[in-house]
């Protein structure tokens, strides 16, 4: 049998004088899950300032509305609810999933983390501190040293921009947690309002009192400032970050792909399943299966400044990192080529079942909410976009395909004891 999408009511979106943008969808549950998406990430930490939206995420926590850090944890266990979320690069997010009844208080507490934090001046330099030991714990984990290293490479920060954008993460830089001060900090936070923000609720409420509701308890919030950091992409970079000590030699590759406002998004998602899937896509087979080259490879999409990536990795040993480079290469470069048909039907299978189980979890449905609004300016009914993806066809994707090579504009990062593009394998040339 179908799997079919949960039940649920049409969406409604709604903007709020001051400029907060919710979407709702009614779902018989006596459960509730909200997602606050304030477009606020790390890339707006100001230049020299790298780490600036992390630490104020985790200092508004630190108490707020009269209650200190204790009170406040109490405030949400009382509840019962489930909090979650974080610093992005685009985005600062609050996620908060309990029960019906508990909804309003969830919101209001809320509410008062973003608008009347107590900010207090003694867990400052702890959360600096603490911010510190994340990056050194990045600095043990070669897979994220590469990931920073693949994004200062593929979207380095315009001299002009008053921004750190996109080549550090969320934690910072040592440098940049030096030069933070508290007063800094808290100026920051006039930037955390209602304008670019999205919240997306999935209760069983009449609209009309979800509309009053939402109103209640978040039409307070500050103003705020809706400002995109621009992602210029670098083509054709290439850069070795050495790990002498290493045992293995990490590869990514990043290249252009397709926005979510682009006519070929869904084709273009079905192309990067049947590359990276599970055990029955490209590279598994190309690159693990078939030649034993790496236990993990994978290809996914990456989003910023509404435009579209891929995002290739995979780790090798150094012997077999130069093979393994050239047959992801490969993999690549055979997109233009086209899926045969039965690798289409897997993938687009997969691609349907993936929405529909998604939307399955309260919290996954109000994430999923909010990203579209976010995204494509409209939420998208799980039977919508089920549908859509059905009417995809073999020539729709292929079409597209056929004009699309990541590998033209591709950048090439690597990590390891030894550059795997100066020693290319003569086997495999």
């Amino acid at each position: 049998m179908p799997v079919r999408p949960p039940p649920s009511s049409p969406a409604h979106l709604w903007t709020l004088p001051g400029g907060l943008t919710a979407v709702f969808e009614r779902r018989h549950t006596p459960g509730f899950a909200f997602d606050l998406r304030v477009p606020v990430g790390s890339a707006h930490d100001p230049a020299g300032a790298e780490g600036m939206g992390g630490v104020l995420e985790e200092w508004l926590f630190k108490g707020a509305a009269g209650m200190d850090a204790r009170a406040l944890q109490d405030a949400f266990d009382d509840l019962g609810v489930r909090r979650g979320g974080g610093v992005g690069p685009e985005a600062t997010r609050i996620g908060v999933s309990g029960l019906r009844a508990d909804l309003r208080a969830a919101l209001s507490l809320t509410a008062d983390v973003l608008s009347r934090p107590e900010l207090p001046e003694d867990e400052f330099e702890i959360l600096t501190d603490l911010a510190r030991q994340d990056i050194e714990g990045l600095e043990d984990s070669p897979a994220d040293r590469l990931a920073t290293r693949a994004r200062q490479v593929a979207f380095p920060r315009p001299a002009a921009s008053p921004y750190a954008g996109y080549a550090h993460p969320a934690s910072g830089t040592p440098g940049g947690l030096d030069a933070l001060t508290p007063q800094d900090v808290r100026a920051h936070l006039t930037r955390y309002g209602q304008a670019g923000s999205v919240l997306g609720l999935v209760a069983d409420l009449d609209p009309g009192d979800a509309l009053a509701l939402i109103g209640d308890t978040l039409g307070g919030l500050r103003p705020g400032v809706d400002e995109p950091v621009p992602a210029p992409f670098q083509a054709h970079a290439q850069a070795h970050e050495p790990h002498p000590d290493g045992e293995q030699t990490h590869l990514s590759l990043t290249a252009p792909g397709v926005g979510p406002c682009d006519a070929h998004w869904l084709a273009w998602q079905v192309a990067l399943t049947a590359l990276s899937g599970g055990s029955a896509s490209r590279l598994f087979h190309a690159v693990r299966e078939e030649r034993g080259l790496a236990y993990a490879v994978s290809a996914s999409p990456i989003l910023l400044g509404r435009h579209g990536y891929l995002s290739a990795y995979a780790a090798s040993t150094p012997e077999r990192a130069p093979e393994t480079l050239q047959v992801l290469r490969e993999e690549l470069a055979r997109l233009p080529e086209g899926l045969s048909p039965a690798e289409f039907e897997r993938a687009r299978t997969g691609l349907a079942t993936s929405v529909i189980f998604g939307a399955e979890s309260l919290r996954g449905r109000a994430h999923a909410l909010t990203r579209d609004v976010a995204l494509f300016g409209r939420p998208r009914s799980v039977q919508t976009l089920r549908e859509s993806i059905q009417a995809l066809t073999l020539d729709h994707v292929n079409d597209f395909l056929s004009t699309y090579d990541p590998t033209r504009d591709a950048t090439t990062v690597t990590l390891g004891p030894s550059d795997p593009t100066l020693n290319p394998d003569p086997t495999h040339a």
